[in-house]
Order: structure tokens, then C-alpha cells, then sequence
């Protein structure tokens, strides 16, 4: 079994992430292992809140060259996960 802080690697700081933020949905980069109920836990256990959803999609790799050749980048895993209202998560919030 994995570990909480395993599970979840780290926050996705971007602009769609902000706008969700505003609804009580925070979004993570987890590990490619990781299913719904591991990632809900452990939201539960590092933060002290209690998420009502989690929806998990995999983000395929992007191409890229490097010194002529083509290459992808590693896909990940991408967790979004609903916060009741009233609850946020402190590490966003900078308190």
C-alpha cells in the first residue's frame, strides 16, 4: 500500500484550476497508480477536510524534439476533487 504523501505528488497550479477552485474543486497531479478512493483518503488525511467526488483522467504526453529528435513528454494522472461548501484546502488558500 501506498503512502498519503505518495499518492498525491503535487498541487496543478494553472488558470482552469483556478476557476474550479471557486466551486470547492481542488485539482492534483497523483501518481499513475492511484484510484479514486486512495486519492480521496488521502485529501481526507493530509488536509483534515471530507471530499464528496473525485474524478481521475490521465493527460497523454505532449510531443516535443530535443537536439532534432521527437520525442513525448511522460503522461500523467490528474485528480479533481470536490470539496463540500464551506471546506477549502489550506495550502491553496496560502493560509
Amino acid at each position: 500500500m501506498m503512502m498519503y504523501e505518495d499518492i498525491l505528488i503535487e498541487p496543478v497550479l494553472s488558470e482552469k484550476a483556478n476557476m474550479l477552485r471557486e466551486e470547492g474543486k481542488y485539482v492534483f497531479k497523483v501518481a499513475m497508480s492511484a484510484n479514486k478512493i486512495q486519492v480521496k483518503e488521502a485529501v481526507r488525511r493530509l488536509f483534515n477536510v471530507n471530499p464528496i467526488a473525485c474524478t481521475i483522467m490521465v493527460v497523454g504526453g505532449k510531443p516535443k524534439r530535443q537536439r532534432n529528435r521527437p520525442g513525448y513528454t511522460s503522461d500523467w494522472k490528474k485528480a479533481i476533487v470536490k470539496l463540500p461548501k464551506g471546506e477549502k484546502i489550506g495550502l491553496f488558500e496560502g493560509a
